[in-house]
């Protein structure tokens, strides 16, 4: 495998690859070849997420969580499609007279 070597790189480019790596626990070595591996997916076009086992899974449960909503007339609507739903009649809003400022 041939040796990956960076020169003259912007510090803070070199500290933003060493957390990624300390975050994960991988090498220098190793945190640079799955960046570039990364970069490259996504730079041709299968840039799809790559998350690791604990994230799809928090993912996972959170998706099933919201699916599981039941269907009300509020909170479970919120960002589904619904077909044209009938027009509600508003109420009388206007101020009584006896209610009025003088």
């Amino acid at each position: 495998m041939t040796d990956i070597v960076l020169r003259d790189i912007d510090s803070r480019l070199a500290e933003r690859i060493r957390r990624i790596g300390d975050k994960r626990g991988w090498s220098p070595a190793e945190t640079l070849l799955k960046l570039l591996e990364r970069g490259l997916d996504a730079c041709e076009g299968r840039g799809m997420a790559l998350l690791d086992d604990g994230e799809t899974n928090a993912l996972a449960s959170a998706i099933a969580a919201m699916e599981s909503v039941p269907d009300d007339a509020g909170f479970a609507l919120i960002g589904r499609a619904t077909p044209d739903l009938p027009k509600v009649e508003q109420p009388e809003q206007r101020i009584s007279p006896e209610y009025e400022l003088r």
